[in-house]
């Protein structure tokens, strides 16, 4: 796998690419901007989505999916809810049987479906792999340590990525469990949107332990409805990355949960951003899908209510104290 295709060059996306290109591997990061694709090639930096981080000059940026015809790996770094809008429109492009690496976290709102059976239902005799795990974009671009979970159900395919992107400071773990590495990336995002509004009310450290906690057994109850195993939700896919994105305001879904909790609007908070918080989007379709399965999630319903139904910070919070007490393992 010496030829590596990006496509979406958000800060992760950019991210990824530089990664690869840092590897030794011949990368090209496909853009929809064109400013994106100058600045890239230019100045080597995308100064869109990643300011201020130089970009190695061997990396190459597209605005032409065609570009991407002789690849032997597509990094699928789009939003979320745009992913299979977005490959349905390049596949095409793409040699038969080429693996195709999910490296968003979410869970298609309109579906119900995890991205994996999105991209198998739009790109049929593809193997797909999951790339996921605690990384802050920028972090990564610049070459600071990191482990992610790197999942393929064909274990030949997912030995060949994780040798063509690692490396000291970028370390996929291999796992068989593409279900459970989703899950756990899709659902820790809501819940960082929930650490980040008991940071913004500032009630304490306590009790941003006891969501990132109570969280997790939120994460492994919505997990075995999927058939996740419990080894991946505890690893790096799953409680690492809920530990990092609950933990600092690099987490766009932590900044987001924050700044609601500090009185702003999540409509004005959006409307300031070029970036997607997946958890405002996640959170819904969790929701939805526990309540049909009769799953307690009462930090995610805390979450939908101030985001989806417009409730009331505090008045929320309160309800979710003051819950009859039960035993820690429910």
């Amino acid at each position: 796998m010496q030829k590596i295709g990006v496509l979406g060059a958000g800060a992760w996306g950019t991210a990824l690419a530089e990664v690869a290109a840092r590897a030794g591997r011949d990368t090209i990061l496909w853009a929809r901007e064109p400013e994106v694709v100058d600045s890239v090639n230019t100045s080597h930096e995308n100064t869109v989505f990643l300011s201020g981080v130089p970009l190695n000059p061997a990396l190459r940026a597209t605005g032409d999916m065609a570009d991407m015809a002789d690849i032997d790996a597509l990094l699928i770094v789009s939003p979320a809810q745009h992913l299979r809008a977005m490959l349905l429109s390049q596949v095409q492009h793409l040699k038969k049987g080429v693996p195709l690496v999910i490296c968003s976290k979410g869970i298609e709102v309109a579906t119900g479906k995890l991205l994996s059976e999105a991209v198998e239902e739009v790109a049929p005799g593809h193997p797909v792999a999951v790339l996921s795990g605690p990384t802050f974009a920028a972090e990564v671009a610049r070459g600071m340590p990191c482990a992610l979970t790197l999942a393929c159900a064909d274990r030949e395919v997912g030995d060949k990525l994780v040798q063509a992107l690692g490396q000291p400071t970028f370390r996929p773990y291999y796992d068989h469990d593409v279900v459970g590495a989703q899950v756990g990336g899709a659902v820790k995002n809501v819940l960082a949107i929930a650490c980040g509004i008991v940071a913004g009310l500032a009630i304490g450290e306590n009790a941003k332990a006891a969501v990132i906690t109570r969280g997790l057994a939120e994460i492994m109850r919505f997990g075995a409805l999927y058939g996740a195993e419990r080894e991946t939700l505890m690893g790096l896919s799953g409680l690492g990355d809920l530990i990092l994105t609950c933990s600092s305001t690099q987490s766009r879904n932590m900044s987001l949960g924050k700044a609601i909790g500090e009185g702003r609007t999540f409509a004005e908070i959006m409307a300031e951003r070029n970036s997607v918080a997946e958890g405002a989007h996640t959170v819904e379709i969790v929701k939805k899908i526990a309540a049909s399965k009769g799953l307690s999630m009462p930090i995610t319903e805390a979450v939908y209510q101030i985001l989806k139904e417009g409730k009331d910070v505090r008045t929320v919070m309160d309800a979710l104290l003051n819950r009859p007490f039960t035993t820690e393992r429910r």
